[in-house]
């Protein structure tokens, strides 16, 4: 533009949709209940799903754990979301021991030597963020708003700081998320 060789280029301004609205508390539960007690959904979207309702993972972050980030020890199990990793309540325990165990029946031989907890169609390579997306949203759990309203709860259940540091969030975006959801 500055050499004249290109036309001035004017960019439409960005429409924010009601897509990232949270979800109502109750409504974010009942998908959740949904989720864990529905088997016929798949074990993959059923854990997705509710990493993304109980512990606000983005999806970018999902895929990128690792089966070292799962724990089962003694009948509780941890994942590595942030540091202490975070005890699954017993319903997400459950439908995580079941997917770790189907994962020995993936269709490519690649995919279960994979250390990926959501292991890609590429050989060595995580699931990509959008197919999980599109993945939860076929199953009915928006990732973004189910996302947004389960971190909301959070902060306004326990100590920003606690929060922040278990679920792998900076400090300053916990505490921004408490003063729009209306806590002090």
């Amino acid at each position: 533009m500055k050499t004249g060789r290109m036309p001035r280029l004017t960019l439409p301004p960005a429409v924010i949709t009601q897509d990232s609205e949270p979800l109502h508390q109750h409504r974010r539960l009942a998908m959740l209940r949904r989720v864990l007690s529905d088997n016929s959904l798949g074990p993959r979207a059923r854990v997705a799903a509710a990493l993304v309702l109980l512990y606000a993972q983005p999806v970018t972050r999902i895929v990128r754990l690792t089966i070292d980030d799962v724990t089962d020890n003694e009948g509780t199990v941890t994942v590595q979301l942030g540091d202490p990793p975070s005890p699954l309540p017993k319903p997400v325990a459950d439908v995580m021991r079941a997917y770790m165990q189907s994962r020995q029946y993936l269709p490519c031989a690649s995919s279960r030597s994979s250390r990926w907890l959501f292991p890609g169609r590429q050989p060595g390579q995580p699931m990509t963020p959008v197919s999980l997306q599109v993945y939860l949203r076929k199953i009915g759990v928006p990732p973004q708003r189910g996302r947004t309203s389960a971190i909301r709860q959070l902060v306004l259940q326990a100590p920003v700081p606690v929060i922040a540091k278990a679920l792998g969030h900076h400090d300053k975006t916990a505490t921004r998320l408490v003063t729009e959801a209306g806590g002090t």
